[in-house]
């Protein structure tokens, strides 16, 4: 299977660069926004390192145990029905924000996983586990058991359509 090419650029450096210019101009303008604005990035940071440090440890996991023959086998083109279980309910049982995910989904699909999986992952994030008992509470168990499959079900077709509308790889 022939290896995903990624574009590599300077894009990164130059918003980074944007982002720094953004915040000196604020800093001549305004010391004191500039300030808060800082303390609310710094505070943004704080909570995003716990998920970003899990995020990476299952990147190691995954580098060490994962090989490509085994990521194709569950989550290439053949996967079949076990592909798609795989993706939802690695997709529900995520947790955290989900911009750290984006790292490793790039990485299994650089591997192998199919376009389809991935697109899957990113739309059933919609279920939160944790969130369901506060859920069935306001709204019934029916009407959450309802809305949780539906979810799962329109992964599927998600991931179909992005699929179909996607080139294989990029």
């Amino acid at each position: 299977m022939p290896a995903v090419r990624r574009r590599e650029g300077r894009g990164g450096w130059w918003f980074l660069l944007a982002v720094l210019i953004a915040y000196g101009v604020l800093a001549l303008v305004d010391q004191k926004a500039a300030v808060m604005s800082l303390r609310f990035f710094a505070r943004v940071i704080h909570q995003v390192i716990p998920a970003l440090g899990l995020v990476f440890l299952f990147l190691l996991i995954a580098n060490l145990s994962l090989e490509p023959k085994w990521i194709t086998r569950y989550l290439g083109r053949e996967a079949g029905l076990k592909g798609w279980l795989v993706a939802i309910g690695a997709g529900i049982l995520s947790i955290g924000p989900i911009y750290p995910w984006y790292a490793m989904l790039s990485d299994l699909r650089a591997k192998g996983m199919r376009t389809a999986f991935v697109a899957a992952f990113l739309y059933s994030r919609a279920v939160k586990l944790p969130l369901l008992p506060l859920m069935i509470h306001y709204f019934g168990f029916a009407y959450t058991t309802v809305l949780c499959l539906s979810l799962s079900v329109f992964a599927v077709f998600n991931g179909l359509i992005v699929e179909k509308l996607l080139p294989t790889r990029l």
